[in-house]
């Protein structure tokens, strides 16, 4: 499978319409969501390229996308593919708005990687902390994290955004069990799942909850935009609270 890329124009920046450029994830209706999530801007994309997973780089996709015009470009791909592209626009000295994708926007596993320097501006989205990021260094729900992995995990990567994001989806897990009581039986299961309400699981940011129910199973609907400084991820105005709107599942 291929990843895709592709580039346009906008209005929502200052100064009148920016040009774009965006990789997509290897699934062949990920495109197809991504010019739907532009809207009536959608023509305003003005290159569309892919590569491969396993493709050792994307010197050249880049170059292409660079010879475009664009000026703002969306990442969506794997941590490692993130850093090889960033890395790419700072040997060439090209620096469009860099849009990351919420899934690589690890400082451990894209950034660092990348070269901090050279990160420095990526803008993404966060629903959990990183624990990478330094400044979370003192925080009381990110040192029980912590101690959690050296009790249970010690040989795991602390700094791994899989790690914290499986810890959060553990904390949810055992909300919904200790809810369950003695009757652990599916319908049960399914049901105090399905009743979560306004639950702040320690890890996520502040402000972000889970909210499932009956007709809609999708537990995140918040993010925050954020911004790297070179150090560590710097929010960018307040929660959004319909993040994923349209993207309700049964």
């Amino acid at each position: 499978m291929s990843n895709n890329i592709a580039t346009a124009s906008s209005p929502t920046f200052s100064g009148g319409p920016s040009r774009w450029a965006s990789y997509c994830r290897p699934f062949r209706e990920t495109p197809i969501r991504l010019f739907l999530s532009f809207g009536d801007s959608s023509s305003l994309i003005v290159s569309d390229i892919t590569f491969d997973l396993t493709d050792k780089s994307l010197d050249t996709q880049i170059d292409v996308l660079r010879n475009s015009g664009a000026e703002i470009l969306v990442f969506d791909g794997a941590p490692a593919m993130a850093a090889r592209a960033i890395r790419h626009l700072a040997d060439i000295d090209w620096h469009p708005v860099f849009l990351l994708d919420n899934a690589s926007a690890s400082i451990a596993n894209a950034l660092r990687p990348a070269g901090l320097e050279n990160s420095t501006g990526v803008v993404s989205t966060a629903y959990l902390k990183d624990a990478s990021d330094p400044a979370w260094a003192d925080d009381a729900d990110m040192k029980a994290f912590l101690s959690f992995m050296y009790r249970y995990y010690p040989e795991g990567d602390k700094d791994d955004s899989y790690a914290i994001f499986g810890y959060a989806v553990a904390h949810a897990l055992t909300e919904v069990l200790k809810r369950c009581g003695d009757d652990l039986s599916r319908s049960c299961v399914s049901r105090q799942a399905q009743s979560l309400r306004n639950l702040h699981i320690p890890v996520m940011l502040p402000s972000i909850v889970v909210n499932i129910s009956p007709t809609d199973y999708h537990p995140i609907k918040q993010m925050r935009l954020v911004q790297f400084d070179g150090r560590s991820w710097q929010p960018i105005g307040d929660v959004i609270d319909s993040a994923f709107v349209g993207s309700n599942v049964r």
